[in-house]
């Protein structure tokens, strides 16, 4: 195996290590990025068939790509979203190779030697732009599950004629639980779902999309004293790892409406009987409480300072008692042949062999910048701010992460 000489690599071509590409091209910086995937289009070619983003299409401004179709207010299924980047690679020129796997990194010469499985790379910088999305993560009860059910993680579970015959336990309720039992729902399938700690957002307020508001946010409010979160305002290093809000017409009281049960959280099985918290009311308050708690003072303060003539929009405080299943059902006696765990994914770093990593697993750094000189890492959760690991705010770190390799030299 020979060694390859690189200004800089980028380990992952998914929309982080891309944006990355474009603002590297951009400061003349040369460049490889490797991918250990065949094609393009990064962790969404994991997400099943009838998946669809919750980000509004006027709301996809990839760095030199903003978008320009027939749909701004839309949403993008999986192909789509996928051919959204192969074209966008294309479109700026991002040295990509495919196929390659990162299997190890090291400090070496003054920069980084990379193991890969096709060669081996000695660079002068590299950046670490791998995604939230690499390890499916299952919680250690899914191990006392009955073999007679089908477990599956979300990352595996693309519609519901995959499985078999018979009601469904749905683990886990941010945007890819809720979507997956809606789907389920839709289909007919007696639906079980296992509440979790998870936010729920509307598609709208006061006339405009919530995207519209968080971009204004992220673009204008610096100016005006304000901005979107960043990390330094979480409670705990923990929070970084939160799910994604949930949108609120597929929110666990709207399941419920449709037919699907609603538990609390897994606690523990014993044969065939699954133990559940009795948390739902609680979990759901949490939820429904959450926007108006974090989001609508800031957009209502926004439209004030901008002079916005948009209607008011009163909070939602009409909502009953949620209903909530018991807190112990049999597999059996309820027909429930799969279980679908949309319990998010873990970061897997080990290959780094370098001492930078926290209690988590998430590199030390400061807004990409991490404590090894000549490393860089983009597209993990809350990076810099909450927009960091998702296609909107991608962009902005990755332009900050490149002015910064630029003053370094």
């Amino acid at each position: 195996m020979g060694t390859e000489t690189v200004d800089t690599l980028v380990i992952g071509a998914g929309q982080a290590g891309l944006a990355t590409s474009y603002w590297l091209n951009q400061a003349g910086i040369g460049h490889v990025l490797v991918d250990r995937r065949q094609t393009l289009g990064g962790a969404w070619q994991d997400r099943w068939d009838s998946f669809r983003l919750v980000t509004p299409n006027f709301a996809l401004q990839l760095p030199g790509m903003p978008y320009e179709g027939p749909d701004p207010d839309a949403y993008l299924g999986r192909d789509a979203v996928i051919e959204l980047f192969r074209g966008y690679a294309g479109r700026i020129q991002a040295p990509v190779r495919l196929g390659i796997e990162v299997t190890g990194l090291a400090v070496a010469n003054g920069g980084f030697r990379v193991e890969t499985t096709e060669t081996a790379f000695a660079a002068r910088r590299v950046v670490l732009a791998t995604g939230p999305y690499q390890v499916p993560r299952l919680p250690e009860v899914a191990a006392a599950f009955p073999g007679t059910v089908l477990q599956l993680h979300s990352n595996g579970y693309r519609e519901p004629g995959q499985l078999p015959a018979g009601a469904v336990l749905v683990v886990g309720s941010g945007q890819s639980g809720t979507q997956i039992a809606a789907e389920l729902l839709a289909a007919g399938r007696r639906v079980h779902v296992a509440v979790s700690s998870c936010a729920a957002a509307p598609r709208s307020y006061r006339g405009r999309n919530l995207y519209w508001w968080l971009m204004q946010i992220l673009i204008q409010g610096p100016k005006l004293g304000m901005q979107v979160p960043t990390v330094e305002d979480l409670p705990t290093p923990a929070a970084r790892f939160g799910c994604h809000p949930h949108l609120v017409e597929d929110s666990p009281r709207r399941l419920a409406e449709r037919g699907a049960v609603l538990h609390g959280k897994v606690r523990g099985v014993e044969g065939s009987t699954v133990r559940f918290a009795q948390d739902v009311a609680g979990q759901v308050a949490f939820a429904e409480a959450d926007f108006d708690v974090r989001f609508r003072p800031m957009f209502d303060a926004y439209a004030a300072a901008v002079g916005l003539d948009l209607p008011q929009e009163p909070p939602d405080t009409g909502h009953g008692p949620v209903p909530e299943g018991e807190a112990s059902v049999d597999l059996d006696a309820e027909g429930i042949s799969a279980v679908v765990w949309a319990t998010g994914y873990r970061l897997d770093f080990s290959w780094l062999g370098l001492p930078i990593l926290d209690d988590w697993g998430y590199p030390l750094h400061r807004r990409g910048v991490t404590v090894q000189p000549g490393l860089y890492v983009i597209g993990l959760p809350w990076l810099h701010a909450e927009p960091s690991s998702v296609i909107p705010g991608v962009g902005a770190d990755a332009a900050h992460l490149v002015r910064e390799m630029v003053e370094a030299g």
